[in-house]
C-alpha cells in the first residue's frame, strides 16, 4: 500500500469516532432548555452531564474507533484498545497528578497500535503449551504490556508533545485570519482526496485548551462545546459554503442543463442541494465540477478561504457535531456568538456562487451533469441492491477487489489493478467522480449511498453466485422492455429483458452460449448459457416477412462468444419498412432467475458491458447457489 493509500485508510479510522458527537450535540442542546421553568430541572442535569460525558471519554472513543478502523471492525482490535487506553489511563493518572495531555492524540496512538497489531498478530502461533495466548488474545496481551511501557515513556513525553501543540496553536494564533484562510483552503484541497479528516482532527480536536468541569479540554470542536468562548473559529467559515453557496451551485448545474435532461438533473441536484444545506455533506456537487472544470474548483478553493477569513473577521464563533448544516445551525445556535451573521454573508455568497458557476459553465461550456448525454445524473433503475451486481462488475469483478470500505459519502478501495475499473461505467451507474491514489488505492464518490452500496458488494463477495452478465447487443439506445410498441414483449409473454433502438445495422452476442434456434428468415436467434440461461434476440418488430433484410453469420449448434457477430441487416429497409426497430433481448425461462439488475436506458455501444446481469437459481429448486 502506497502512502496515499494509507493515509486514505487512517482518514477513514479517523472519521469514526467523530460519529458518535451528534449524540453529544444533541443532549447538550436538550440541556440548555429551560426545563427549570418547566418544572423538571434534573432533565437539564442529567442531559447536559450526558453530553459531556462525551467528550470527557473522547480519547477513549478514538483509541476503540481508530483500531476498529483499521482492523476492518474486528471487535478483539477495538477491545485491544480499549484496554490499551484504560491501562495507560490509570498509570499516568496514578503517577501524574495533572492530566497529561494530549488526551485525544493519545487516543489515536493506541487505536493506531491496536489496530496495526491486530492486523499483524491476529493469527501468531505459538508453542502448543501457551497457544492459548496466542491468535487475537496476543493482540490484548500485547496491548497491555505496550501500553504499560508506553504510559511511562508519556510520562517524560507528554510534556513535550503539549509544548509543541502550544506553539502550534500560538502560530495559528499570531496568522490571524490568514491562518483561517489558509485552513479554508486546505480543507478543499484535501476533501477532493478524501483526506481532509487528517486536518481536521488536528484543528478540531489538538489546537488550542481549555478547562472546563476539571477536565482540560483540546481543539476547537470540544472546547466550542464545553463553553469556551473563543472557540468555534474554525467551524464557523465552513457555514456559509454548506448552507449557501454549493446548494446555489448546485441550482446554477440544474438551470443549465440541457431541457430533455433537466428533469434528471433537477431530481439528483435538488436532492444533493437539500442534503448540503441539511447535513453539510457536499460532495455529490463538489465533484459534479471538481473534474469538470479544474478552475472552477480552484475559485471554490479561494473562496472557502476567504469565508474562514470573513467570519474570523467579524468575530463569528459557531460550531457543529457532525458538520456545517442546518440541522447544526439550529441545534447549536445557543453555544454561538454572533451567528446570525452567517445568514447574509450565506446569502451574498449564494448570489456570488450562482452568477459565477452558470456564466462559467455557459461561456467556457463546460460538460456538468446534464450538459451532455454522459453526464452523472444518479439517475438509478431499480434500487441499490439491483444496482450493487453492476457496480461490482465494473470495479473489475470481486476478483479484483481486495477490501472495500465506506466513508460517509465515498467508496473506499483497495483493488488489484485500478486499470479494470470501468470509469463510465460507474459514472453511468451513479458516481459523481473516480480518484486513482495508486497502489490500488481508489475512491468513488455515491453520495450517502455509499455505505448501502459497500454492504451490497460485500455480501456479493461473500456468497459465490451463479450471476449471467450481458452486454450491448447493438449499437444504440437501451429502453425498457415495456416501452416496446408490441403487446407480447411488452406485456413480458415471451420473457423478461430489455429493448434496444439499433443505429447500426449489426447484432452480435451479448454472451458467451450455444446458438440453439435460428429462424429461417434470420431476424430472431435463441442463445443458451453454460448456465441454462435461454436468451431471445429478435431484430425489430413484426419483421419476419422482410425477406432479403438479413444476413446470418453463425447456425445453429455454434458455440459463440459475447460480443461475436450474429446478423447483419438493413438498417434503412427496416426503418422505412417495419412497425418499429425496437429489439428486444429477453430471457425466455425467467423462472430460473432470482434478482434482475439493469442499467441506465441510455445510449449504449455495441458488446458495452454490463447493461443487464442477473442472479440464478440453482437447478435443484430454487435455492441460491452458495
Amino acid at each position: 500500500m502506497n502512502w496515499l493509500g494509507s493515509l486514505q485508510q487512517f482518514g477513514r479510522a479517523i472519521m469514526l469516532p467523530t460519529m458518535v458527537l451528534p449524540a453529544a450535540a444533541i443532549l447538550l442542546s436538550v440541556g440548555g432548555l429551560p426545563w427549570a421553568s418547566w418544572g423538571v430541572p434534573m432533565v437539564s442535569e442529567v442531559a447536559t452531564i450526558a453530553g459531556q460525558s462525551i467528550f470527557h471519554y473522547l480519547p477513549f472513543i478514538f483509541a476503540i474507533g481508530v483500531a476498529l478502523g483499521l482492523a476492518n471492525q474486528e471487535g478483539p482490535a477495538g477491545l485491544a484498545a480499549f484496554a490499551g487506553m484504560a491501562l495507560y489511563d490509570y498509570v499516568v493518572k496514578h503517577f501524574s497528578e495533572a492530566l497529561l495531555q494530549p488526551s485525544t492524540l493519545i487516543g489515536i496512538i493506541i487505536g493506531v497500535i491496536a489496530g496495526a497489531a491486530y492486523r499483524r498478530f491476529k493469527n501468531v502461533r505459538l508453542p502448543e503449551a501457551i497457544q492459548f495466548f496466542g491468535g487475537s488474545r496476543f493482540v490484548l496481551l500485547f496491548m497491555g504490556l505496550f501500553s504499560s511501557v508506553f504510559a511511562c515513556i508519556m510520562l517524560w513525553l507528554a510534556p513535550v508533545l503539549q509544548h509543541i501543540l502550544n506553539g502550534l496553536t500560538w502560530v495559528l494564533s499570531t496568522m490571524g485570519g490568514f491562518g483561517l484562510f489558509l485552513y479554508g483552503a486546505l480543507y478543499r484541497i484535501l476533501s477532493a482526496f478524501g483526506l481532509h479528516h487528517l486536518l481536521n482532527n488536528i484543528v478540531w480536536f489538538q489546537v488550542g485548551s481549555y478547562e472546563a468541569h476539571g477536565d482540560v479540554i483540546q481543539g476547537d470542536l470540544p472546547r466550542f462545546f464545553s463553553g469556551d468562548p473563543t472557540a468555534g473559529i474554525y467551524m464557523a467559515g465552513l457555514y456559509p459554503i454548506m448552507m449557501f453557496a454549493l446548494p446555489a451551485a448546485a441550482l446554477a448545474i440544474i438551470h443549465e442543463a440541457r431541457e430533455d435532461l433537466k428533469p434528471k438533473v433537477y431530481k439528483t441536484f435538488v436532492r444533493a442541494a437539500l442534503v448540503c444545506f441539511l447535513t453539510g455533506v457536499s460532495e455529490q456537487i463538489e465533484f459534479a465540477f471538481l473534474f469538470a472544470s479544474p478552475g472552477l474548483f480552484i475559485l471554490h478553493i479561494v473562496l472557502s478561504g476567504l469565508a474562514m477569513w470573513i467570519t474570523y473577521a467579524l468575530d463569528i464563533h459557531h460550531g457543529f457535531s457532525y458538520s456545517a448544516g442546518v440541522i447544526d445551525y439550529v441545534l447549536n445556535y445557543h453555544l454561538s456568538t454572533n451567528a446570525w451573521l452567517l445568514i447574509p454573508i450565506g446569502l451574498v455568497y449564494a448570489v456570488i456562487y450562482y452568477t459565477v458557476f452558470r456564466y462559467a459553465i455557459r461561456t467556457f461550456r463546460i460538460p456538468t451533469p446534464g450538459r451532455e448525454e454522459a453526464s452523472t445524473l444518479g439517475d438509478w433503475v431499480g434500487n441499490i441492491p439491483y444496482q450493487a451486481p453492476l457496480i461490482l462488475q465494473a470495479l473489475g469483478g470481486k476478483e479484483n477487489v481486495v477490501q472495500v470500505e465506506a466513508c460517509i459519502t465515498r467508496l473506499r478501495l483497495t483493488v488489484v489493478n485500478d486499470r479494470l475499473l470501468d470509469g463510465k461505467a460507474l459514472k453511468e451507474l451513479g458516481s459523481a467522480g473516480l480518484i486513482k491514489l495508486g497502489g490500488g488505492n481508489v475512491q468513488i464518490v455515491f453520495g450517502t449511498y455509499s455505505e448501502l452500496i459497500r454492504e451490497e458488494i460485500r455480501k456479493l463477495m461473500e456468497r459465490d453466485l451463479s450471476q449471467v452478465k450481458f452486454c450491448a447487443p447493438v449499437q444504440g439506445r437501451m429502453i425498457p422492455l415495456t416501452d416496446v410498441p408490441d403487446q407480447i414483449f411488452a406485456g413480458k409473454l415471451v420473457g423478461e429483458g430489455v429493448a434496444f433502438i439499433p443505429e447500426s445495422g449489426e447484432l452480435v452476442s451479448p454472451v458467451s452460449g450455444t446458438v440453439i434456434h435460428l429462424y429461417p428468415t434470420m431476424h430472431a436467434l435463441g442463445i443458451r448459457t453454460v448456465e441454462g440461461v435461454e436468451i431471445l434476440l429478435h431484430i425489430g418488430i413484426d419483421t419476419s416477412q422482410l425477406k432479403g433484410s438479413f444476413e446470418a453469420h453463425v447456425a445453429a449448434g455454434d458455440v459463440i462468444e459475447a460480443g461475436q457477430l450474429l446478423i447483419k441487416f438493413d438498417l434503412d429497409h427496416l426503418q422505412k419498412n417495419a412497425p418499429s426497430l425496437a429489439t428486444p433481448m429477453v430471457i425466455t425461462n425467467p423462472d430460473r432467475v432470482k434478482a434482475w439488475s439493469f442499467a441506465p436506458f441510455k445510449q449504449v455501444k455495441k458488446g458495452q458491458g454490463t447493461v443487464m446481469s442477473v442472479v440464478l437459481y440453482d437447478k435443484n429448486g430454487g435455492e441460491e447457489k452458495a
